[in-house]
């Protein structure tokens, strides 16, 4: 595995090691060992999620705050979406940044995003299975979205002149200013 880091700080792409042939394929999704090495960081998982979205539809940006904010360890087992993490913690030097990347099926990149930032993704293949691993559980009342479309940030969607499909909740998120 091999981390590569971002534009913001503590946000890394993990590229795994794939091995490959006529039959298929075989690499470790994850292996604590492995993570430890290549990132410097030891985390606890303690949640697993799986979600499943047709095109075009945008999830997030979303973020706990503490005592549960989250870290997360992103990828996608079928399809393709532009993932994004925004550095919303205020002591950060890269705080009001942000870093999008494809993560697909076919180029099995990871991304991690540590606790503190909000994060979201738009699924840009015609459907797309997303899976992420949390260091801390889902707690509603803790729960906040940042607008996806501020104008302070200029996230470059990949929309292509579209309008994402978004839930009644991440339609109601916050400006970055009020956070």
């Amino acid at each position: 595995m091999q981390a590569v880091k971002t534009v913001v700080d503590g946000v890394l792409v993990l590229e795994p090691r794939v091995f490959g042939d006529a039959r298929g394929f075989f690499y470790e999704s994850f292996n604590r060992q492995a993570f430890e090495a290549a990132t410097g960081l030891s985390v606890d998982f303690v949640q697993d999620n799986h979600s499943k979205s047709a095109q075009g539809v945008l999830r997030g940006l979303h973020f706990q705050l503490a005592p549960h904010a989250q870290g997360k360890l992103v990828r996608v087992i079928q399809g393709e979406v532009f993932d994004v993490a925004v550095d919303i913690r205020k002591d950060s030097p890269t705080y009001g940044k942000w870093h999008g990347e494809f993560l697909s099926a076919e180029n099995r990149k990871q991304m991690w995003i540590p606790a503190g930032l909000a994060h979201g993704f738009l699924v840009v293949s015609e459907t797309a299975e997303f899976l992420y691993k949390t260091t801390d559980y889902y707690a509603p009342e803790l729960e906040r979205c940042l607008r996806w479309d501020d104008a302070r940030l200029n996230i470059a969607w990949p929309l292509h002149g579209q309008q994402p499909q978004l839930s009644a909740k991440d339609a109601q998120g916050l400006a970055f200013d009020q956070l």
